[in-house]
């Protein structure tokens, strides 16, 4: 008897601005399933997913849902039609409660009016189904990443889908917000539905999958039982070889101290608590904590975004103000977000000038006119040096995978030579082979004698890469730690220190 699949993908192609981005691309996904999608950053898995969803037309190829051919013309048409997809970079209205987030654009209605009632009840049935323990009433713009993470799984749930596409929707989740993820995907497996599940967590796809496809440089690499990989044939089928290190060898060497940060506290909460530390020149200073250690925090109040209680920076022995990030750029640093969609890239922008942006006055001449031969060529060095995949100059960068969006931030801000790079969780939701050009990116500019403070909340790649480790626990600092001398058991002991 032959297999019947929920969803058929057939010989799907689309380019964009000329760069052919899919290249006769199939798969197919049986029902009760968790058929995972693996590729490095560029490789069209994301690209592949939209033309599915409808926010992509593909230039030719087709898809079949239970055998009947669709071509949805938007994201509302697909939901419509029982294709539900939840997407690595999230697109809420954060200034406006869960329950209106959950229902938007499909109130239910009595006598003409929104039935509220019927949207918190139904939105409570949900959340209590699914496990979620989220205040109703709460804006998300006051909720962690982690929680708006799991409101839109529970919304993707809620429109009762027979395919649910989950694109990295693990890359903000504790430890246990994954394991109560897993439990409803696999509730969902046990009504019939087939998950699509997009994640480049080797254990998360052994423990969750069922059927794995792989795609390299936008063409099918092929589709395998779970029981028939494992990691060194994954990473090799992805990237077209074998990966013998997961990390690249240390060549910096720390020199003495060029930064030191004393006492810094924060004027609002979360507060960052009392917090002093150094940096040396070529150093690699990794922080790592829990969910709610304030990591991020720390580095928006060095630069100059999260306004300072008390606290003193100095700068090769002379104090100085980061009041804002322009002073702080004036000063030195640069600060990569975590959260590339919100606050790092110009969506609607080409590369051009997402590489640019920063660096402008640069390129002014004594008659006001843009320099943009000058552009385009600082462009192409940035883009051939970070090994930018999946577009041109003129390419929007939403079009390009998430891993490729990071590398041209860092792209705009290497261009300004900083000596202070603050990085925060910058390979989350980057593939095995981008993440080790991103770790040989980093040890390269400490190699230079650049200083790098990275926050990550996967700790084998802060052993991995940085010289020390700085370990926060509820806004407060708990030590600090010689990578080369501590473990997974000591840091994590650390991490629950002032909980």
């Amino acid at each position: 008897m032959e297999d019947r699949y929920l969803l058929s993908i057939k010989n799907v192609n689309k380019s964009f601005a000329g760069v052919q981005v899919l290249k006769d691309v199939s798969m197919d996904v049986r029902p009760g399933t968790v058929h995972s999608l693996m590729g490095e950053n560029g490789a069209g898995k994301s690209t592949l997913m939209k033309c599915l969803f409808g926010i992509y037309k593909q230039d030719s190829g087709q898809f079949f849902l239970d055998g009947t051919e669709f071509d949805f013309t938007d994201a509302n048409d697909a939901l419509q039609h029982g294709v539900s997809m939840v997407h690595q970079e999230l697109n809420q209205v954060l200034q406006r409660n869960v329950v209106d987030n959950i229902w938007l654009g499909r109130y239910p209605g009595k006598l003409g009016l929104v039935d509220d009632k019927k949207m918190r009840r139904d939105t409570e049935a949900l959340f209590e189904r699914l496990g979620v323990d989220v205040d109703l009433n709460r804006k998300l713009v006051d909720l962690s990443v982690s929680q708006r993470q799991m409101i839109e799984i529970a919304k993707a749930v809620s429109y009762n889908a027979q395919i649910i596409v989950l694109d990295e929707p693990t890359s903000s989740l504790t430890e246990n917000e994954v394991d109560k993820l897993f439990e409803i995907i696999t509730t969902l497996k046990n009504s019939g539905c087939g998950i699509i599940y997009i994640s480049h967590k080797m254990d998360e796809i052994f423990r969750i999958s069922d059927d794995v496809t792989i795609m390299r440089d936008g063409e099918y690499e092929g589709t395998y039982p779970v029981s028939e990989l494992d990691m060194d044939k994954i990473i090799k089928l992805m990237v077209g070889r074998d990966l013998v290190d997961r990390f690249p060898p240390k060549t910096n060497v720390p020199g003495a101290v060029v930064a030191k940060f004393c006492n810094m506290v924060s004027e609002h909460a979360p507060r960052v608590n009392d917090i002093s530390f150094s940096l040396r020149k070529g150093e690699i200073l990794g922080i790592y904590g829990l969910i709610g250690a304030r990591r991020t925090e720390l580095l928006e109040l060095i630069f100059g975004l999260r306004e300072k209680r008390s606290g003193t920076i100095y700068y090769k022995d002379k104090e100085i103000d980061n009041q804002t990030p322009q002073q702080s750029i004036r000063n030195g640093f640069i600060l990569v977000t975590e959260e590339r969609r919100a606050n790092g890239i110009f969506a609607m922008a080409n590369l051009n000038s997402n590489i640019t942006v920063a660096n402008l006055p640069s390129y002014v001449r004594k008659v006001g006119i843009l320099d943009l031969p000058k552009m385009k060529a600082d462009t192409d060095r940035q883009m051939a040096s970070l090994k930018v995949k999946g577009g041109n100059q003129k390419s929007l960068i939403y079009e390009l995978s998430g891993g490729n969006q990071q590398k041209v931030i860092l792209a705009r801000w290497l261009l300004l030579e900083p000596d202070i790079l603050l990085l925060d969780e910058p390979t989350r939701g980057i593939d095995v082979g981008a993440k080790y050009e991103i770790y040989q990116l980093i040890i390269k500019l400490a190699e230079a004698g650049k200083s790098v403070i990275m926050v990550s909340s996967e700790m084998p790649e802060l052993l991995g890469v940085t010289d020390r480790m700085m370990v926060m626990s509820n806004g407060y600092l708990s030590d600090i730690l010689e990578t080369n001398a501590t473990n997974q058991h000591e840091v994590l002991t650390l991490a629950t220190k002032y909980l």
